[in-house]
Parts: structure tokens; C-alpha cells; sequence
């Protein structure tokens, strides 16, 4: 089992009552399940909202926050462990150091400036840990038909594409991260 669980995510809960459904059951079934979430370390927008979920159903969760959000008065004082660092650099480098597993929820520029570097990762051979899209509402299926124009133009290998996880449901998607072997992946840098 992946125990340790990186979730990015929106620090806005979005339009849609369903990003709000789809993070609280995400945090229950992690603390359900026993898993860890590890993530920003945010308060606010759905970053707060998984944190809160997981701390109710007695889970544990881990914030890695850049000081400058602190300051902001963004952090989430009431989890688990809380550890401030000086920048996104150190904030990224630290999720991936502790996570066995990425999910992405729905959010803005930074969740996809975190998914994207952490399944290049992958491509790069840097990590073999899964990535997966929680397509809440199906909120991914924009990115994931670029993707796929980005496949057929000859830009990213039909078999690295399908290295990411995309899926609906929370508990699916993490026994799919669970079954995560990356074979056969060709990757970019031979190791």
C-alpha cells in the first residue's frame, strides 16, 4: 500500500460543490485507509478542506509551507505536523522526498506546475511513484484531450501518457496507484 499520499490542490474550493465532496471523501478514505496525506500545508480553498476531512475521520497529515505563507496567514496550524520551509523550491523538493504517491486535484497554475513536475519526473527516471489525476467533475478532461493531441502530434510517447492515473473515484484511483508498476515505461534518460 502507497502509505504516504501527495495531494495537490486548490487553495480555492472552485465553482463547483462537487470539488468540496470529492476532497472530503478523498481525506476520509486516506484516513480510512490509514494513508498519510502530505501536502501544502494550506488552510484555505480545498488544500484546507482534505486536511480538515482526513483530521476528522482521524487521520494524519503533514503540511510542507513555504514561509511566505505563512506570513500570509494561509497555514493550517491544527495538523498533524506543520514544517515551514523558505521556498516552493523546498516545499516541492520535500512533498516528493516524503510522498509514496502524487494525486492532483483540481486547482489552479500551481497544481499543475507540481503534477506536471513530478510525472516528468517519472519520464526522466528521477522516481517510479505513481501520478494520478482525481478527475472530480471531470475537471482534468480538457487536459487530458491536450495530452492527447500532444500524443498523436509526437510529443509525448503513447506510453508514457498512460503512466498517469486518471480516475473519478477515490478509492479506485488509490488501488490503482496501489497496482502502480511503471514496465515497459521508455523513458527519456536511460539509467
Amino acid at each position: 500500500m502507497k502509505k504516504n499520499i501527495c495531494v495537490f490542490c486548490g487553495a480555492s474550493e472552485g465553482s463547483r460543490p462537487k470539488y468540496r465532496e470529492q476532497a472530503e471523501q478523498l481525506g476520509k478514505i486516506l484516513a480510512q485507509q490509514n494513508r498519510r496525506l502530505i501536502y501544502g500545508g494550506g488552510n484555505k480553498g480545498l488544500m484546507g478542506i482534505i486536511a480538515n476531512a482526513t483530521l476528522a475521520h482521524g487521520g494524519e497529515v503533514i503540511g510542507i509551507i513555504p514561509e511566505r505563507l505563512v506570513k500570509a496567514e494561509t497555514a493550517h496550524h491544527g495538523i498533524t505536523r506543520l514544517e515551514v520551509v523558505d521556498n516552493m523550491h523546498q516545499r516541492k523538493a520535500r512533498l516528493s522526498e516524503l510522498a509514496d504517491g502524487f494525486v492532483a486535484m483540481p486547482g489552479g497554475t500551481g497544481t499543475l506546475e507540481e503534477v506536471f513536475e513530478v510525472w516528468t519526473g517519472m519520464q526522466i527516471g528521477y522516481h517510479e511513484k505513481p501520478v494520478a489525476l482525481f478527475n472530480a467533475a471531470e475537471f482534468w478532461q480538457p487536459m487530458l484531450n491536450f495530452l492527447q493531441h500532444a500524443v498523436n502530434e509526437g510529443f509525448v510517447r503513447d506510453s508514457f501518457y498512460k503512466t498517469l492515473i486518471v480516475d473519478n473515484d477515490p478509492e479506485s484511483m488509490l488501488q490503482k496507484m496501489d497496482n502502480f508498476i511503471p514496465k515497459n515505461l521508455q523513458r527519456w534518460v536511460k539509467k
